[in-house]
């Protein structure tokens, strides 16, 4: 694919057909929804408050009913019922791992369904968010990839997840207190590390990035965003320039011939075009350090002179390496590399000065750990002899 060429599939970024009634106000950036109420002949002097107002109801204090909007006259109210809706996409069921772990399984409109994990530690709460249904990219030690595109989810069903989280957390503010006078949050991060790719549905996350950045609503640092892609070298200036978050790296190879199996769109844009944008990156949006996420596949990417083929790769960069280890799903064709192993590897790693944390797994036992999420219409349409078949003995890297 050129540089020039299209990079978003913005043609699958909605629905095919539009619900009838009322339009939803989540996912509307201020801009647009500012000029949504002149639309509906909110006069354009008082335009901008009613836009602060509306936008504080919603994202801050997670307010869905307008009649329960209090600082608007009744009039107003009632045109705003008649007109819109405030609506986030559906939990049709969560899963609560024996450590704490929650996964929800979310219906979007048309319904198709996507999922949505809940990871609480001491020190933060992150909620690791989908941005399409299924995934164009086939990677093949990944579960979510063995389930096909469907479509990109909206800039409302993506923000809505975050607040059908808070919702289930009870973690907005009554209405009247600040964001930061009711202690710690529960939900203090998020990682665009669920379903799909989110460099292919860029707008969509942009849109829902800014809106959770907002200091007005849900109020989430940049620095407490994570975006993960697997490497959509076009995008990745366009990241830095209209979200400024933090960026991780599916990466988990250290030559084109490996990165190419394991990571398909290798073979659109090569490990040193993605480096190239990457020793950019911090410079454009000021991140500390951008995170390079490997996972440890047994006897394909975890020996020694991986480890510092890596190092050298990415010398220069600053940088800090997530080993994680392989979180197996029905017909995987590949194994979890010995802990011994991973650890040699971190240590080679850590003594060439990066930092190597070995994450630890999160919610195996509900298949919500990295690379499982699939939704479960999906999941149990295939048998473990179709998984097995699709992503097993064509990869080349198992034995024939």
């Amino acid at each position: 694919m050129s540089a020039s060429a299209p990079i978003t599939q913005d043609v699958m970024t909605i629905p095919r057909k539009l619900p009838e009634g009322p339009l939803n106000l989540v996912g509307l950036t201020r801009e647009q929804l500012r000029e949504t109420l002149i639309g509906v002949g909110t006069p354009e002097k008082q335009a901008k408050m009613r836009t602060n107002q509306i936008w504080q109801w919603i994202y801050h204090w997670g307010v869905r009913d307008f009649s329960e909007m209090t600082n608007l006259a009744k009039e107003y109210r009632a045109l705003l019922a008649d007109n819109f809706v405030v609506a986030v996409p559906e939990m049709v069921s969560k899963h609560v791992s024996a450590d704490g772990t929650r996964k929800y399984l979310v219906r979007i409109a048309g319904g198709h369904e996507v999922e949505t994990v809940y990871i609480p530690e001491t020190d933060r709460g992150t909620l690791c968010i989908s941005s399409q249904v299924g995934c164009t990219l086939t990677c093949s030690f990944c579960h979510t990839g063995t389930q096909k595109l469907v479509r990109n989810l909206t800039a409302a069903e993506i923000v809505g997840q975050i607040m059908l989280a808070r919702d289930d957390l009870g973690e907005w503010p009554e209405p009247g207190v600040g964001s930061g006078e009711a202690g710690p949050r529960l939900l203090s991060n998020i990682v665009l590390m669920g379903m799909g790719e989110p460099l292919y549905n860029f707008e969509a996350v942009r849109n829902a990035m800014n809106i959770a950045m907002d200091g007005e609503g849900i109020s989430l640092s940049r620095r407490r965003i994570t975006l993960s892609t697997s490497g959509v070298v076009p995008e990745i200036a366009r990241t830095a320039e209209e979200i400024g978050c933090m960026l991780a790296i599916s990466f988990h190879a250290t030559t084109d011939d490996v990165r190419d199996k394991l990571v398909p769109i290798n073979k659109k844009w090569n490990i040193e075009e993605l480096l190239t944008a990457l020793r950019a990156y911090p410079k454009l949006s000021n991140s500390e350090r951008i995170t390079f996420e490997y996972v440890m596949l047994k006897d394909v990417n975890d020996s020694d002179e991986d480890a510092r083929r890596l190092v050298k790769l990415i010398k220069g960069i600053p940088a800090k390496i997530n080993l994680i280890p392989f979180n197996e799903w029905p017909g995987s064709p590949y194994e979890r590399s010995d802990w011994s192993r991973i650890e040699a590897f971190a240590d080679i790693v850590h003594k060439a000065g990066y930092a190597s944390p070995i994450r630890t797994p999160r919610g195996e036992d509900i298949m919500a750990a990295c690379g499982q999420l699939k939704s479960a219409t999906e999941r149990a349409r295939k048998s473990r002899k179709e998984i097995a078949a699709e992503v097993g003995l064509s990869t080349g890297l198992l034995p024939q």
